[in-house]
């Protein structure tokens, strides 16, 4: 018996790749009466086998071993501080796994509306330490630990912060994520999972930045979970042909297609057993071996498509001074905002509703202009694949997406070139041209004969080579927009959007001032304030944690000196704390008696570490002082860079000087990062006013 083979199919699946999903989130089948019935098995034997929320140190100290037995493989003699890191994590990971799969199957069974969160950057810091205290069980996996032979705070110390962000924009999304767990509300976050981060920053003996790759998952990640059945195609290049049929369908087809594979990182909320999801994507090849230019020789060649393929999601913000870093950065947006949408549809599907109620259930907010090819993508997927009219998909997409503005500096706004569009998103590069003839055109009706306000807001600006806009794509193409706070909400309204404000009218464009999360940024990096507070209040902290109003109180102890006394006794404490780390870190000796005076924010011109470091230069015959800085700066940023040169040697004369070190002192932080923010933020004088400007 003999059969043909086509050698073209070998290696490829014999149907069409499709999502298949796991069972998590689909409800019971019912039988007649409505009951629902159970899928298989004995139900009493699968109910009384499944575990819950470990809460008591014996349960809890079980765990802990049972990972290190047949999770990591290890005995008691070989485990480190590292191991029991790992163990720990694991450990604490199967409780939020206990709260993710109830609360996602208790989303399907209500069909509440959804919303998702779009950012490029989800700066999380640490996990460890945030998810017992949002799970309330710190004090019994200390006890726990400690019964072990183990030092609670050792451990916290081995966690690598998640190198999924760089400044504000990330720290924004992660406490977005935190308080929409924390108040119950359907929320995911959607983003890259990042080989390398942005980059390790390292200070070379002349005072220079130096860019390394941050291995920040060398040792694995135990808070990801992979979804290797949530898989998606992403398509590169090819080109778009209209069908001509009446319907503004087209068909995209020919060049590079990639997967985008998931991985799922809980998010408990903090006192409720609400835990959401923030999924990444990684990108891999759809093929990625080429095994006959192995067999010729050609061992580049054989691995070629699969290095192009993982070089989407390896680091953050490619350096765009090249072409390929350019192209890559729009490659990364994209596969990042087709795979998530792709997914939110699939997810609606399930309930069944018509298409045309997806505004209903689902609600998607694009965090800053990187997730706005999110816009024409919905687009391309209502028309060429749901079979959707232009009419009928404009008025979804529109009731669909919120958009948040993060700057009002021109030169700082995304520009993409038209011809770099065409070639890697041929069929959205057709979508966007439609979209902005049909928005002049009704521009076109109010303001006749205005070709000035025609040109100021069009999607394409005029040049060589021509640009798409990607905020005026943003601002059309959502539903609300937003600023971070009511100056530069103002700013939004009156300036780069002024226009837009004239012709949709105010009500679109309002203020959505940034805030922090309290458990992280007070609790967790400040216990002894938290403390405090609880004790002059006379209320449990999770009262307060989570109705800050309940702060109000504090007002009448402005003038209690017994109060003033201990709050400047957790100050010092905390200044001591810092001097310590300096110490151990850098090697140096800080005095804690003098004022600290800090910025932490990433480089640039605007945020004027330049001005601040020329004030320290100048400064005389002021009260002692020790000044930090910390930040990266992007690795084509000539000028940014040179700042970091400054500060770096203006610290060393400083320093060195007899005549000056005992009142002023500069120190610049290297490799910033959320956990050497909750090391700096707590020494502070005002902790909110520095902590809502990071960036």
């Amino acid at each position: 018996m003999t059969s043909t083979i086509d050698p073209k199919t070998i290696g490829k699946p014999s149907r069409p790749r499709r999502h298949v999903r796991t069972l998590t989130g689909y409800l019971p089948e019912r039988d007649a009466s409505g009951k629902e019935k159970w899928p298989r098995g004995d139900e009493k034997i699968w109910k009384s086998s499944m575990r819950s929320v470990d809460t008591d140190v014996e349960s809890i100290t079980k765990s802990f071993v049972n990972h290190v037995q047949t999770s990591l493989a290890r005995q008691p003699y070989n485990l480190d501080d590292l191991g029991a890191y790992q163990a720990a994590a694991l450990s604490v990971r199967d409780n939020l796994l206990v709260n993710w799969n109830e609360t996602q199957l208790q989303y399907t069974r209500k069909m509440p509306k959804r919303a998702y969160y779009l950012s490029l950057e989800f700066l999380m810091g640490r996990t460890l330490d945030n998810a017992l205290l949002n799970l309330g069980l710190k004090d019994q996996y200390k006890d726990s630990i400690s019964r072990l032979g183990f030092n609670m705070e050792d451990i916290l110390e081995r966690e690598r912060d998640a190198a999924l962000g760089n400044g504000g924009l990330g720290r924004l999304a992660a406490c977005y994520l935190d308080s929409s767990a924390s108040q119950e509300l359907p929320l995911w976050g959607y983003g890259l999972r990042y080989k390398y981060g942005i980059f390790q920053q390292l200070i070379s003996p002349e005072g220079n930045q130096l860019e390394a790759p941050d291995p920040w998952l060398e040792n694995q990640n135990p808070w990801e979970l992979p979804r290797l059945d949530v898989t998606y195609e992403v398509r590169f290049y090819g080109h778009a042909e209209r069908l001509h049929d009446g319907t503004g369908r087209a068909q995209w087809v020919g060049g590079q297609e990639v997967l985008a594979v998931a991985y799922d990182v809980m998010i408990p909320g903090y006192g409720t057993r609400t835990t959401n999801n923030l999924r990444l994507w990684e990108s891999k090849p759809k093929r990625g071996f080429d095994l006959n230019s192995f067999n010729a020789g050609n061992y580049e060649g054989a691995i070629e498509s699969s290095n192009s393929a993982a070089a989407i999601t390896s680091v953050l913000y490619p350096n765009d001074h090249t072409t390929f870093g350019k192209e890559l950065r729009l490659k990364q947006q994209y596969f990042w905002t087709a795979a998530s949408l792709s997914d939110i549809l699939r997810r609606f599907k399930n309930h069944g509703k018509p298409i045309t109620e997806f505004p209903d259930y689902v609600a998607i907010q694009l965090n800053d202009t990187h997730p706005t090819l999110a816009i024409p993508e919905l687009m391309r997927m209502l028309i060429d694949e749901e079979d959707q009219s232009w009419e009928t998909a404009w008025g979804i997409v529109t009731n669909t997406f919120f958009y948040t503005n993060h700057t009002v500096l021109p030169e700082a706004l995304e520009k993409w070139p038209v011809p770099l569009i065409e070639h890697v998103l041929p069929r959205h590069m057709q979508i966007i041209y439609d979209i902005n003839l049909f928005f002049l055109q009704a521009v076109e009706r109010k303001y006749p004969g205005d070709r000035d306000r025609l040109a100021r807001m069009s999607l394409i600006e005029e040049g060589q080579p021509k640009q798409v806009r990607m905020a005026h794509l943003a601002c059309i193409g959502s539903r609300k927009v937003n600023g971070v706070a009511e100056l530069h909400s103002d700013l939004v309204r009156t300036t780069i959007l002024k226009d837009f404000v004239e012709f949709e009218g105010v009500s679109k464009f309002g203020n959505v001032t940034n805030g922090i999360t309290p458990r992280r940024w007070l609790d967790q990096c400040n216990p002894q304030l938290s403390a405090l507070i609880s004790k002059a209040l006379k209320l449990d902290k999770t009262v307060w944690l989570k109705d800050l109003t309940k702060l109000e109180g504090l007002l009448p102890f402005a003038e209690d000196a017994a109060f003033r006394k201990e709050w400047a006794a957790v100050k010092k404490r905390n200044k001591e704390r810092l001097a310590h780390y300096v110490q151990h870190t850098l090697g140096l000796v800080i005095h804690t008696e003098a004022l600290f005076d800090v910025q932490i924010k990433r480089l640039h011109e605007y945020k004027r570490q330049t001005l601040n470091i020329l004030g320290v230069i100048h400064r005389t015959k002021v009260v002692n002082r020790v000044v930090f800085f910390a930040g990266k700066a992007a690795p084509a940023y000539y000028i940014a860079k040179l700042t970091i040169r400054l500060i770096v040697n203006v610290a060393r004369i400083i320093n060195a000087d007899p005549d000056t070190k005992d009142y002023l002192t500069v120190y610049f932080m290297p490799d910033y990062s959320v956990s050497l923010a909750e090391v700096l933020i707590p020494r502070l004088r005002h902790q909110p006013a520095h902590l809502h400007r990071w960036y």
